[in-house]
């Protein structure tokens, strides 16, 4: 991938003092930093916000729809590879495509799936101008997930489910595990893992995000 370098505040130096933040905040895990070091996050908002690309916030990218603060995107890569690397992740809520980015840089294959067309389209456009072609995209509904592709070492979603969706947990492979905010009033990011024995839960950060709606648009 060669990177568009930025001026001002979407510079390279820019994107290094956010880095060097999300160290300071507790991302340990080098393998991620050196991917937020190297995608452009100023690509995937929109002109007029590209300013504000490297804040620690989310930041709106249509359709009622944001990119994740920089921190969350960190924490749950950094909680999907925690026990070592993956060869194959499940993303549901592909948005404007950065998250998906980060992890075709850290997986050998990304399968990512959105609800909405036009977000999907816009995702694709951008990961295909970062030249990343190891990124399977679907436009459907997140609840059902994406099991031609699975089983899957990993599943991150990018939504607030009321509860963990079924067939996510079908489609997990043994030995893989989903991270997947749930809540209503409260949301916590959980992980989950799927044992021989069935699976194990637990309860990690509290975190918002926009909800896991059903249907395509």
């Amino acid at each position: 991938m060669s990177a568009p370098t930025g001026i001002g505040m979407t510079s390279d130096r820019t994107r290094g003092r956010m880095v060097e933040a999300l160290r300071k905040g507790g991302i340990t895990d080098e393998r991620v930093l050196a991917a937020m070091l190297e995608i452009p996050r100023h690509l995937f908002v929109e002109p007029g916000i590209a300013s504000r690309a490297y804040e620690d916030t989310p930041l709106p990218i249509g359709h009622g729809q944001t990119i994740s603060s920089p921190t969350i995107v960190a924490l749950m890569t950094q909680l999907l590879l925690e026990k070592g690397p993956v060869a194959k992740v499940l993303e549901v809520g592909t948005g404007c495509g950065y998250q998906a980015a980060i992890l075709a840089r850290l997986v050998k294959e990304v399968y990512t799936l959105e609800r909405l067309a036009p977000l999907m389209d816009k995702a694709r456009r951008n990961l295909r101008d970062l030249r990343f072609y190891n990124v399977r995209f679907k436009h459907a509904d997140g609840h059902k997930g994406y099991p031609e592709g699975g089983p899957y070492d990993g599943i991150l979603c990018a939504a607030t489910a009321s509860h963990v969706p079924a067939a996510l947990l079908e489609q997990l492979a043994v030995g893989g595990r989903l991270v997947i905010p749930v809540g209503t009033d409260e949301q916590w990011l959980h992980v989950i893992e799927r044992t021989p024995a069935g699976f194990t839960d637990e309860k990690r950060e509290a975190v918002r995000f926009v909800p896991l709606l059903p249907g395509i648009a």
